[in-house]
């Protein structure tokens, strides 16, 4: 057994504030995401020589935040706490509210699937490309939201006596796993990497990679890794385990992503192969 440190989670949730104006590292995190995604997007569109100005990119920004941001609130309203909800419709969009102005990340990517798919009808581009395009640099928003998670000490670990457990103040004197920073290096930082990795072989060839091929690869990526940090996060007090002492609603949520993402893989690279060779 390791000793414990003790290292208890006291990290300001305000960034800075001028008069009324507070930032919060939430929010700063979401600005940050997207526009870090945005720079990916617009950098890799040329790289690709796909015909993408910058206006497209400001339609295709303001379409999937608006889906995201929907998304997430509606997701969490009907993942995680339907029944409150039902009782109280007026809260649904009391995001003030610390102990219900939670957001779904799957909630959230269908939301900004939707707002994928109007910004491609509008820019007239096909919208597995545009999804390729954008999914690049949507893991630094993840890891930064999950960084954020731990700033604003929400969404804790399990119970741990590893020696680099953390004490979250409102989840008790208990250490328990860092489970934001495990997601944020997962979701952040491994995803980033292997994307980067897949649309820079296609830059250097000056073409796109296979359509869907990087659609996919976020897809697998996150709910593998979405699923395997769930054994180390708390499960949501409102619902706890759904089964036994070990299925939760993130890995219920994040199985089907890894099904659709292992089709969209087989899509761009087993059947298009088959199509351009009976061509």
């Amino acid at each position: 057994m390791g000793e414990i440190l003790q290292t208890i989670q006291s990290i300001d949730p305000v960034a800075f504030s001028i008069g009324p104006f507070v930032a919060r590292w939430y929010g700063l995190s979401y600005l940050v995401g997207f526009v870090a995604a945005s720079a990916l997007t617009f950098h890799f569109a040329r790289k690709w020589k796909v015909d993408f100005s910058f206006d497209d990119l400001l339609t295709v920004l303001i379409s999937i935040s608006l889906g995201v941001i929907i998304g997430s609130r509606i997701g969490f309203v009907l993942f995680y706490q339907p029944k409150y909800f039902l009782a109280n419709p007026l809260q649904i969009v009391a995001f003030w509210d610390g102990g219900i102005a939670g957001m779904s990340f799957h909630g959230g990517l269908i939301g900004a699937v939707v707002g994928a798919i109007v910004a491609a009808r509008i820019i007239k581009m096909p919208a597995l490309r545009l999804g390729d395009l954008v999914l690049i640099g949507t893991p630094i928003g993840l890891g930064l939201g999950r960084m954020a998670n731990y700033i604003n000490g929400e969404l804790w670990g399990r119970v741990t006596d590893v020696s680099w457990g953390v004490i979250f103040p409102a989840a008790g004197p208990l250490a328990r796993h860092p489970s934001q920073v495990y997601e944020a290096l997962l979701q952040g930082l491994l995803i980033l990497v292997v994307l980067f990795i897949i649309a820079q072989i296609a830059a250097k060839k000056g073409q796109p990679p296979a359509q869907g091929s990087i659609v996919g690869a976020f897809l697998v990526l996150y709910g593998i890794v979405r699923i395997f940090a769930e054994f180390f996060r708390e499960p949501d007090s409102q619902l706890g385990f759904l089964v036994g002492n070990w299925l939760t609603m993130g890995m219920l949520l994040s199985l089907p992503m890894v099904i659709v993402g292992m089709f969209f893989l087989w899509r761009a690279y087993v059947s298009g192969s088959k199509e351009k060779s009976t061509t």
